[in-house]
């Protein structure tokens, strides 16, 4: 986790010394915006936190390994999948829960699986898909991409049969 921070430190500062050369006050105006986004998502972090934290204690590590762990095979990867399609919130929800998931034995391809579906099902964002892009597209997305979730899920446990989280 070290060398993603440094990275991002040394883009935030980059950013900030071209605001600030380009003078007007840029880089004030940004720091403001990303202040007024860190109150909106500390309460929504420290929350997905706790979630995470408290699966790892409260789940029986039985339950994990049985439903969606090395041994649940493509039930767990479909179990993952259906999950990660209905789960709810952005990345700050989602990456906790998985990592807190992993923590406690689920395989590497459930929460492969959990993740692409977050990604490409994402059933809370559907409304706003349907309204933008209209009913038609949104059905041949979700076509395209039905089986990717399971398939990317299979894979992972195929050729990363066990991995840690950091």
């Amino acid at each position: 986790m070290l060398i993603p921070t440094i990275i991002m430190g040394v883009v935030a500062v980059v950013l900030l010394y071209i605001g600030y050369q380009r003078g007007g006050g840029e880089h004030l105006i940004g720091l403001r915006s990303a202040g007024n986004l860190l109150v909106q998502i500390i309460p929504l972090l420290v929350l997905a936190f706790i979630v995470a934290g408290m699966i790892q204690v409260l789940v029986p590590v039985q339950l994990i390994s049985r439903w969606i762990g090395a041994e649940s095979g493509l039930r767990g990867i479909l179990i993952g999948t259906l999950m990660g399609g209905i789960a709810p919130g952005g990345p700050y929800v989602s990456m906790p829960v998985a990592a807190g998931l992993l923590r406690v034995g689920a395989s590497t391809g459930t929460m492969v699986a959990f993740l692409t579906s977050w990604s490409l099902w994402a059933v809370t964002r559907l409304p706003l898909e349907i309204g933008i892009m209209g009913w038609r597209f949104t059905l041949i997305r979700l076509a395209c991409t039905f089986f990717f979730p399971p398939v990317a899920g299979l894979l992972a446990n195929l050729l990363f049969p066990r991995v840690s989280v950091v």
